[in-house]
């Protein structure tokens, strides 16, 4: 793949306090287009990142899948010729690290890999960065994917890239919570070629809507064991 055109989309609920760094931190060379997807927000997620060179569409329907699910339906609106071949997927809390960004698409173009998952598991993490509900959470549906699908993953880290065809072809669904689980479930479904690297993360400016709350937690957790059964 030489010279792909790669975009970027960022699921944003109430990110005012962080998405301007996010967006400053990524390579704009590697970049075409950044789109921010406000998902039901009541601060000024939206101006902010307007104001920092982003294309920020409205998503009223709240959940992290639905936010996905509008910027890729904004891409597959384009005309065949101007989508992109890669899309990368991260959050717009800063706990990702863009700037690694260049690392995270090189197996793509490369190595013609399908998909890339962000593994923070194999990377430097900083300490408190995951709660540790969340690292046994990961630590079981990864266990589980592979136990089941045959596939070897050891994260469900929201920082991944993927070839925009293969995008389109397993079909994404998950409106909230099941979003990585299922894209990773349907990659191993479909056959697709994956591969992981390590990359950093940090303690995310803000609370998680997530682990930042028990009944977060809990319907996360629920929802990511629900997917990797419902789609055996």
């Amino acid at each position: 793949m030489s010279k792909p055109t790669i975009d970027v989309i960022i699921p944003a609920y109430n990110e005012e306090a962080s998405i301007a760094k996010v967006l400053a931190d990524i390579p704009r060379g590697l970049v075409r287009e950044i789109i921010v997807c406000n998902n039901a927000r009541t601060d000024n997620t939206a101006q902010v990142a307007r104001e920092t060179g982003a294309m920020v569409l409205d998503q009223p329907k709240k959940g992290y899948g639905s936010a996905c699910l509008k910027g890729i339906d904004y891409l597959k609106n384009k005309n065949p010729e101007e989508q992109p071949d890669i899309v990368v997927f991260l959050d717009g809390d800063y706990s990702d690290h863009p700037k690694e960004m260049k690392f995270l698409v090189e197996p793509i173009i490369e190595k013609d890999i399908d998909l890339v998952i962000g593994s923070r598991a194999i990377g430097e993490m900083e300490r408190g960065a995951m709660q540790p509900q969340q690292i046994f959470g990961n630590w079981l549906a990864t266990n589980l994917i592979r136990l089941f699908y045959g596939y070897e993953f050891t994260d469900l880290g929201p920082f991944r890239a993927i070839k925009f065809d293969k995008l389109i072809e397993i079909e994404m669904e998950d409106p909230d919570f099941g979003w990585t689980v299922e894209m990773q479930v349907k990659a191993a479904k479909h056959g697709l070629k994956c591969t992981e690297i390590p990359v950093s993360y940090r303690r995310r400016i803000g609370v998680s809507k997530v682990s930042g709350t028990i009944k977060g937690t809990f319907l996360a957790g629920h929802k990511i064991l629900w997917t990797i059964f419902k789609l055996l």
